[in-house]
């Protein structure tokens, strides 16, 4: 029974030491992408078909 409390004691300090990392990492900005998402879906598109006439006057 001495087990299950030192585990969950464990896994308690392993879940905060996570959480002050994924805290750090949003502080350091590291998720701030504002721009690629709005712009990602216009441009797509233009890839692919751009790819696909290369490809087809080759």
């Amino acid at each position: 029974m001495e087990v299950v409390y030192i585990t969950i004691g464990v896994s308690v300090i392993v879940a905060v030491l996570f959480f002050i990392a994924f805290i750090k990492s949003v502080k350091s900005g590291q998720y701030d992408d504002t721009y690629t998402p709005s712009v990602r879906m216009l441009f797509d598109d233009e890839l692919v078909t751009s790819n696909k006439k290369e490809k087809s006057t080759k």
